[in-house]
């Protein structure tokens, strides 16, 4: 089994309502586009075989051949995240020991498409799931030990600026007046099976906490598990880097709530983090799921469910802190 949806959220099928685009000033994507790109800029690839490998809240995917993918954002604001990865992917990827996307070409605007596009290597992996983890300890394990190598690594002259400068990276406050709305828009929604109230108190209780006081690292900004390959049930690799920024670490370790129990456990025993920095964190899980329900209802019910079903973790896990 292989899979390398090297962009967030690769949606099952029906995932997204048909016919429906996801943004404001989505560019039409499909097989003919990516054909023509490849012929103006990479006619020594353009004869491969082209074949769908996934479509996120970002990016839309083509395997191209054995060993690329395709890789073209959906709007032109997406496109910003694949001239991040170019530039600095290939510097971190030596210091990981977990593999990462390795960039091949970087895509420019042609006639079929007016904005930037990539391509990556292939990573064979298979996504967490029932059917390829049988030990999540040693998964949550893995990802913390990503996450303390990623975070250690020198920022090689990044700062918190620019295109490495992205919410989740900031303070909670920053972003209180927007989840507030994304609470209300819940209460509407979903509010029936979910308690919104008491997502709204872990909210507000990290939000009047101090801001984080450690120095900036560098932050993957999405951690959940349709962004890892494993094989034989351990971590291989970790892809889509188009949240890669510079700041605070505290929401990277919110995707903790999208995994099992016995990851998730795990995953706090591995990090060994301060009270306050895990309460920031389950706020960061909190802001992101019920932001995504409030901006997806009606475009992406996958994802929806995904957002539900963290906050549903969050909701009912005694242990989290």
């Amino acid at each position: 089994m292989t899979a390398a949806e090297i962009g967030s959220y690769p949606a099952p099928p029906g995932g997204r309502m048909p016919g429906v685009t996801l943004h404001e000033n989505e560019i039409p994507i499909d097989e003919d586009v990516v054909r023509s790109l490849l012929r103006e800029q990479r006619p020594d690839l353009a004869s491969l075989p082209l074949s769908p490998a996934g479509a996120g809240t970002e990016n839309v995917m083509y395997r191209l051949g054995d060993e690329l993918l395709v890789r073209v954002p959906r709007t032109a604001a997406k496109a910003a995240a694949l001239r991040k990865e170019q530039a600095w992917l290939p510097r971190l990827a030596p210091l990981l020991t977990y593999r990462i996307p390795e960039p091949v070409h970087a895509g420019a605007p042609g006639a079929a498409f007016p904005v930037p596009w990539s391509i990556f290597r292939w990573i064979d992996g298979a996504e967490p799931g029932p059917d390829t983890v049988r030990d999540w300890a040693a998964l949550g394990t893995d990802l913390a030990a990503f996450v303390r190598e990623l975070h250690g690594l020198d920022l090689m002259g990044a700062s918190r600026a620019g295109e490495l400068s992205w919410y989740r990276g900031g303070d909670l406050k920053a972003c209180d007046e927007w989840i507030s709305a994304a609470f209300g828009d819940c209460r509407t929604t979903v509010s029936a099976g979910l308690d919104v109230d008491i997502l709204e108190r872990i909210w507000r209780d990290a939000v009047a906490l101090p801001e984080p006081a450690g120095p900036h690292v560098w932050l993957h900004g999405d951690l959940k598990p349709t962004n890892l390959l494993v094989e034989r049930g351990r971590l291989r690799a970790v892809i889509d880097f188009g949240a890669l920024s510079v700041g605070a670490p505290d929401a990277e370790h919110a995707t903790v709530w999208d995994l099992p129990p016995a990851a998730r456990r795990a995953y706090w025993d591995a990090a060994d983090l301060d009270d306050h920095t895990w309460a920031r964190a389950r706020a960061w899980a909190v802001g992101v799921g019920v932001s995504g329900i409030s901006y997806y209802w009606n475009t992406y019910p996958a994802f929806v469910a995904e957002c539900r079903a963290r906050l549903e973790n969050i909701l009912g896990d005694a242990a989290t802190r």
